[in-house]
């Protein structure tokens, strides 16, 4: 847990190669950390079995390294690496969804994307997400045991109309109002593991992360995201949110855009001061 010092992370999923626009947003957190004289994190972020592949968790340190990222905690740090891997984190996650669930805040869910895109009269945001129509929110919530429930998907249940309010360190004041912005969301799947937004709450929560630095593209993230902590009784990290790095035509970076991997850009004999 923190003890009031700053505490900051990069957390890349490893997915495929960094690019410069996952360099930027780390160099972001870094300078942030330094500056207070606080501490860095790395975790890395592998739920995703099915597209996280060994070759790019190799990879990210030594791109990261290259890049001119130093942390004071995670891999190659010393230390154990497992408990900054979050593939290997799963008592963290059971034990938040144990206290979302002890307390209603969740609720198992067999509705599939499929049925929540062809719900009749489904609403959608403004960038075309589906916003769940609230299905399930009735069903009940007993199983014969811990084990079965965990083998359902289940959703934070989402006050409607109520509006989640934040600073944003980079953006300033922020707001967006539940059942227009988002609705229910999935907190955890059926193949047992949490989505992204119960994992990295639990992770910040249990690391003590006092500030999370990421892309501007993972807003409405932290406003899912601040229902949970209200949830589990945490206090919210604060947040500074990044530009994207666009390319020439102005389309965000992706990791399948290999010419802007910094595997390539080191390999084309780029300065990474440049990046």
């Amino acid at each position: 847990m923190n003890n009031g010092k700053y505490k900051g992370r990069i957390a890349p999923t490893p997915t495929g190669f960094m690019h410069r626009g996952h360099a930027k947003t780390f160099l972001a957190a870094q300078r942030r950390a330094r500056e207070r004289g606080g501490r860095l994190i790395l975790r890395v972020e592998d739920l995703d079995g099915d597209r996280c592949r060994p070759e790019f968790t190799d990879a990210l340190v030594e791109d990261l390294l290259w890049a001119g990222l130093r942390w004071d905690e995670g891999p190659d740090t010393g230390g154990p690496s497992g408990e900054y891997t979050q593939s290997k984190r799963s008592a963290v996650f059971v034990g938040a969804w144990r206290a979302l669930r002890s307390q209603g805040a969740i609720f198992p869910c067999d509705c599939s994307r499929k049925d929540v895109l062809s719900a009749v009269q489904a609403p959608h945001n403004e960038g075309g997400e589906p916003i769940y129509p609230g299905t399930c929110r009735n069903r009940s919530t007993a199983f014969w045991s811990e084990s079965e429930a965990l083998e359902s998907n289940w959703r934070m249940r989402v006050p409607d109309g109520e509006t989640i309010a934040f600073t944003d360190e980079n953006l300033g004041n922020l707001r967006f109002v539940t059942g227009v912005d988002f609705g229910d969301f999935l907190v955890w799947r059926k193949d047992g593991i949490p989505s992204y937004e119960l994992a990295v709450v639990a992770d910040d929560i249990a690391m003590g992360i006092t500030e999370v630095v990421r892309g501007e593209d993972l807003l409405l993230s932290t406003a899912r995201q601040l229902l949970i902590y209200r949830a589990l009784g945490a206090t919210p990290p604060a947040f500074y949110h990044c530009p994207l790095v666009r390319d020439a035509s102005g389309n965000r970076l992706a990791k399948r855009d290999k010419a802007q991997s910094l595997r390539e850009l080191r390999a084309g004999g780029m300065d990474p001061k440049m990046l």
